[in-house]
């Protein structure tokens, strides 16, 4: 990807053969999402006639000076590149374009001829440049908010271990902030990196001031030697990390040290372990610290929570809120909603201690008799178990207690419970419906 380096010799070549030439024909790609915020027609109406008094660059950004506002911008993205006809220039893998391809190039976004016949070209294969059209470029973004050039405005020694001493991030991460400091992409971090012997996770308070010192200097030499040999990869000195960086695991390394790979700020980034070791006081990430702490609270709370009583259930649909309630020590007295049958059990028990003498009746509970009034069953079953109880024994009072409930309309017969009721109840024969009086007219 072009960083510093590549955008800066692309400024370079700019300068050298294109400024103090008028701009005699443009053309725009009809592309909006590279060319923003300006229609093409107005892009090339605004260049054409104009002079370049300067080319200029700030981070990974470039633009052209004119004689008079307003001046084209370009961020080079992933994949943007200048391109002087007849002039050679560094390729780099994902900009480069074959020279035996048409010119323009297919993937040119913005074309310009100049009027002594030299032409250039800004190309795209990715489609992530952005080409503006603005009146002061340093004052709008992204220019804007960037931090000081690494190139043009190096921080002196002392504010950079002042800067980095008030950053508890990873120092990877904030060699990439383009805030903090802009130009160093993806690559010169992994390779100031490993040049200063740093691990890219360090946090970069915690880096000693010598370590500091070091560092300082290697992201001046990283881009002084790529300079020199114009920004040309295949020119970086052998010992660089660069050369690796994307080979396989198992397959890269440096100086024949292994290079390893880890996700840092978003970014695959290189290092070689036995060379880049990260401080035992920074091992840990925050993450996981917090984690740590996280689940310590949850286990105390869990030491501290009182348990809740075993017995304990929840209230069924259709049971009262009495009946499903608990004693003091919290096992439960009835779990389960009153049914039918045992309703009518309660019932029959306390019709005979009315009318048979027994004490039964008094142990019943205080939700066993609500119970018997949310749910009585039909009035005909009612007579005939108060008919067939009165005068009863215990006896018959425990096998009707046993058997379960009748619905609604249905006859009950008396079985076993008929012996032991006086001779005038059996040979009455079963509860008949008393005949109602006839209407008197």
């Amino acid at each position: 990807m072009p960083e510093l380096p590549e955008v800066e010799a692309a400024r370079r070549a700019l300068q050298e053969h294109c400024v103090g030439k008028r701009i005699v024909k443009c053309a725009a790609a009809d592309d909006t999402k590279v060319i923003d915020g300006v229609a093409p027609d107005q892009l090339e109406a605004s260049l054409v006639g104009r002079t370049i008094t300067a080319a200029r660059r700030k981070g990974k950004n470039l633009w052209l000076a004119l004689d008079s506002p307003p001046h084209p911008t370009f961020q080079f993205g992933m994949a943007g590149a200048i391109y002087i006809k007849g002039v050679e220039l560094s390729k780099y893998k994902r900009s480069a374009v074959s020279s035996t391809e048409e010119w323009p190039s297919k993937y040119s976004k913005l074309f310009v001829q100049m009027d002594d016949g030299l032409e250039f070209s800004f190309t795209d294969k990715r489609r992530f440049a952005k080409i503006r059209l603005v009146d002061n470029p340093e004052a709008v973004p992204p220019i804007s908010e960037l931090g000081p050039d690494a190139l043009f405005e190096p921080m002196k020694l002392d504010d950079f271990v002042k800067s980095l001493g008030r950053k508890n991030v990873p120092i990877k991460s904030l060699l990439l902030d383009q805030s903090f400091v802009s130009g160093i992409g993806n690559w010169m971090a992994d390779e100031v990196l490993y040049q200063a012997r740093i691990h890219p996770m360090q946090t970069a308070s915690k880096i000693s001031k010598d370590k500091c010192a070091t560092l300082h200097l290697c992201i001046k030499e990283v881009i002084d030697k790529s300079l020199e040999v114009g920004a040309d990869s295949s020119q970086f000195p052998e010992n660089w990390i660069f050369h690796s960086r994307e080979k396989k695991l198992g397959k890269a390394f440096v100086d024949g040290k292994k290079i390893d790979f880890i996700t840092v700020g978003g970014r695959t980034s290189a290092y070689v372990p036995e060379l880049q070791k990260l401080d035992a006081a920074t091992s840990r990430s925050k993450g996981s610290i917090d984690k740590e702490n996280g689940d310590d609270k949850k286990s105390r709370k869990g030491v501290n929570a009182p348990k809740p009583a075993k017995g304990r259930v929840k209230v069924t649909k259709g049971s009262s809120n009495k009946a499903g309630s608990t004693s003091d020590d919290g096992n439960e007295e009835e779990a389960k909603p009153a049914k039918r049958g045992r309703k009518q059990s309660a019932r029959a028990a306390n019709v005979s201690t009315k009318h048979g003498g027994s004490t039964h009746g008094d142990e019943a509970t205080d939700e066993d008799q609500e119970a018997e009034e949310d749910a009585k069953p039909a009035k005909r079953g009612r007579k005939q178990i108060e008919k067939s109880s009165k005068g009863g024994d215990e006896e018959a009072h425990d096998k009707m207690e046993a058997k379960p409930g009748k619905r609604r309309g249905q006859k009950t017969q008396p079985t076993e419970a008929k012996s032991s009721l006086p001779n005038k109840f059996q040979d009455a024969g079963p509860a008949r419906r008393p005949q109602r009086k006839a209407r008197q007219t």
